[in-house]
């Protein structure tokens, strides 16, 4: 079943109307997902693939019946108020693709969607795939085969990357999370992995982090504490980007010494997580931490 997202999860794909909304809605229906409805305000009452599109989730909802998670593809301007029209609809699952958001809006609709038990993937994130079964946003999902290795990321590039890699090595992914790479971010590192916990299919994980913020060190504290445990392996990029400079990701800057790659890689080691050089050198790693 993987986490987050199956073959029974109904969708809306809010900014269903727009070029990156259609486009990705085609090949989302192409991978099985199932999309009930769209919105777009002021389009309902068109369709967009065969995708009914309403002007609100209240519509989509009072016509379509109960929707379980929403993928955003809404200008950054108006994608807080489509992510506020989304819990307040009750949807369980929310996958925000728009980039640019600033930076108090997510602090805010961040902290909403927490206080409301919803998890919310991203902002600025490639989105979830379980691997077979359904795909929120915009993952190439022809790198991926499926098997028990799950995937959760910062980076998208880096995770189809080392996904290739994987795969190469006939290692099949359960499910994919890309959280994103701004400064502030809905699902961590440790929420992802206690999902991984939890589930069956999932036999071990693969950590994609980067340079900036503490995601990574806090992720290390915590797993060093767990006393059950599935195995970790990690990659962190960056390991040449000079300090104070900020390298792609919003969240992938260093400050007053905080973020940089040694302190990640010595937090992690640290916890017993063995940390790859490059991509390829992710499997092998895998390999070892299953052998024991």
């Amino acid at each position: 079943m993987g986490i987050l997202v199956n073959s029974l999860t109904r969708v809306v794909v809010q900014g269903i109307t727009g070029r990156e909304g259609s486009f990705h809605t085609k090949l989302m229906l192409e991978y099985g997902t199932r999309i009930v409805a769209g919105t777009s305000p002021g389009k309902g009452g068109t369709y967009v693939h065969g995708v009914p599109v309403y002007n609100s989730i209240y519509e989509a909802v009072g016509e379509q019946g109960p929707v379980d998670a929403s993928v955003v593809f809404v200008p950054a301007r108006f994608a807080p108020d489509a992510i506020y029209e989304a819990i307040d609809h009750g949807l369980r699952v929310i996958v925000v693709i728009t980039e640019g958001i600033p930076l108090h809006d997510e602090v805010r609709f961040v902290n909403y969607a927490r206080s409301r038990g919803v998890a919310l993937v991203g902002p600025n994130c490639p989105g979830v795939i379980t691997v077979g079964e359904a795909k929120l946003g915009i993952m190439p999902s022809h790198v991926f085969r499926r098997g028990y290795v799950g995937v959760v990321s910062r980076s998208g590039t880096l995770t189809y990357e080392i996904v290739r890699e994987l795969t190469k090595r006939g290692y099949g992914v359960s499910t994919a999370v890309g959280i994103g790479g701004d400064p502030v971010t809905g699902l961590d590192f440790v929420d992802v992995y206690s999902m991984f916990l939890q589930d069956p299919e999932t036999r071990a994980v693969v950590l994609i982090g980067e340079i900036g913020g503490d995601a990574e060190e806090r992720f290390a504290s915590y797993y060093s504490k767990l006393a059950q445990r599935k195995p970790v392996v990690a990659y962190v990029a960056g390991r040449t980007a000079p300090p104070g400079k900020r390298m792609g990701h919003a969240g992938a800057i260093i400050s007053m010494g905080l973020g940089d790659y040694s302190s990640k890689r010595k937090a992690l080691e640290g916890a017993g997580i063995p940390v790859a050089e490059t991509p390829s050198q992710v499997p092998l790693l895998l390999e070892k931490v299953l052998e024991r």
